[in-house]
């Protein structure tokens, strides 16, 4: 990876400005990228990292720090983008990209959650600041929610749910079969739509029946 693309990966703002029409398209933007053309690594980061931001927001939920996890998307795909077979497979390669990198963090803030457990098996009290409206704390609960999961769960119902992805696209971002993403999604909808019914809260926002969707 050039120093070039290094540094916009790691420094570049995310107030970005729509793409221009009409410019290069991506097989001619990967081949630039390549040779180390100095446009070439905004380009992508242009195209492509409002998405990567937001989908990274909607998964680790409120007070992550997704601008974190979009630069480290991009330094990984600089890294390997030398290795793209397709050029024309950009948009889906960072988007796999992200995908792994997203399951990562879920598992090593798992393990963090295990490695903090006190004696009896009960979280640690952690000053919480109060919500600024009910909204919010919705927001708050239902990620409190998707805590649970496991990270191949939590990410195909995110997916599915928030991003509104088809099951084969998300088959294919996360590399596995249609039957097992059908597996994980059954899965994480029962258990979301378990814990949602019992919360007055969640379900005065109707989530309850966004959390009993079929996939």
């Amino acid at each position: 990876m050039s120093p070039r693309s290094d540094a916009v990966a790691r420094k570049a703002s995310l107030a970005i400005t729509p793409p221009e029409s009409g410019g290069p398209d991506e097989g001619e933007v990967v081949r630039a990228l390549v040779t180390g053309e100095p446009w070439a690594a905004a380009a992508v980061w242009n195209k492509h990292a409002p998405k990567v931001f937001r989908i990274a927001a909607r998964v680790l939920g409120p007070g992550a720090d997704a601008e974190d996890i979009t630069q480290e998307v991009f330094v990984r795909v600089f890294s390997k983008i030398s290795g793209l077979r397709d050029p024309d497979a950009l948009g889906s390669f960072v988007f796999s990209v992200t995908v792994r990198i997203l399951k990562w963090e879920l598992r090593r803030r798992r393990v963090r959650r295990i490695l903090q457990l006190s004696d009896t098996a009960d979280l640690p009290e952690h000053p919480v600041e109060p919500a600024d409206s009910e909204a919010r704390e919705a927001l708050g609960r239902l990620y409190a929610i998707l805590d649970t999961l496991s990270a191949d769960d939590r990410t195909a119902f995110v997916l599915r749910h928030m991003e509104g992805m088809s099951l084969q696209e998300i088959a294919e971002a996360v590399g596995v079969s249609l039957a097992t993403v059908k597996r994980r999604l059954g899965r994480a909808t029962k258990r979301v739509s378990s814990l949602v019914e019992s919360d007055t809260t969640l379900a005065a926002y109707g989530m309850r029946e966004e959390a009993r969707d079929e996939p």
